[in-house]
């Protein structure tokens, strides 16, 4: 396993998402719109990262990418657990950085949870309906558009955070949930941000198999 890689998905992780709960902070501070504050800032913080440190490790900086990845034969699975690994890492480390540089309620502020009437079960059909058309535009954009897939790809999480971040947090990534979720010291609803993620990528992967096929072209 090449630890360039693995060095990559870590800081290009801790920047993603450095950005992203910052803005939560900011706009809590702020008392700015939060839908219009961090559904940028996610989207943006992830185009930073995948212009920084993509070219490297190929850019996933989400454990349901990985996961995907593995499914479509473009990653072993060796190198998937390091990949997730070093993602979560980024993840802890952007929290602990919030955490110390404003204070835990900052960190909180970020967690992932159903909001307003929206169940447990709820959250979870969402969280898993959104991971799976998120990884089918992943899958599809970097094997059949790669040039746009930098674009693309952040872009469809802003619309992701639009759509769901009232409802649900909009995770789509458990490294995401779980940096806040640890720092924050909130652990009461991570398994939903955990488990689906994961099946959405299997749904995401098999949706992306069973209408394209994946085929023809070398991996991104």
């Amino acid at each position: 396993m090449e630890y360039r890689k693995l060095a990559a998905e870590l800081l290009g992780s801790f920047l993603f998402f450095s950005i992203g709960y910052l803005s939560v902070a900011a706009f809590g501070a702020a008392n700015a719109p939060g839908l219009l504050v961090v559904p940028f800032s996610f989207g943006f913080g992830l185009l930073a990262a995948i212009f920084a440190f993509g070219h490297i490790s190929g850019g996933h900086f989400n454990p349901a990418v990985t996961v995907a990845m593995v499914l479509d034969g473009r990653t072993t699975p060796i190198e998937a657990v390091g990949y997730i690994v070093s993602q979560v890492i980024g993840a802890i480390a952007a929290g602990a950085l919030v955490l110390v540089a404003v204070n835990q309620d900052a960190v909180a502020a970020g967690v992932t949870k159903p909001g307003g009437a929206v169940t447990d079960i709820g959250a979870l059909l969402i969280e898993t309906v959104a991971t799976a058309g998120f990884i089918a535009v992943i899958l599809a954009s970097t094997r059949r558009a790669p040039a746009l897939a930098a674009l693309a790809i952040p872009l469809t999480l802003v619309a992701i955070h639009f759509a769901t971040a009232s409802l649900t947090g909009a995770s789509v990534n458990p490294a995401r949930s779980l940096g806040s979720a640890l720092m924050g010291a909130d652990l009461a609803a991570v398994w939903i941000y955990i488990v689906a993620p994961v099946v959405g990528a299997a749904l995401g992967w098999a949706a992306w198999k069973l209408v394209d096929g994946g085929g023809e072209t070398a991996p991104a």
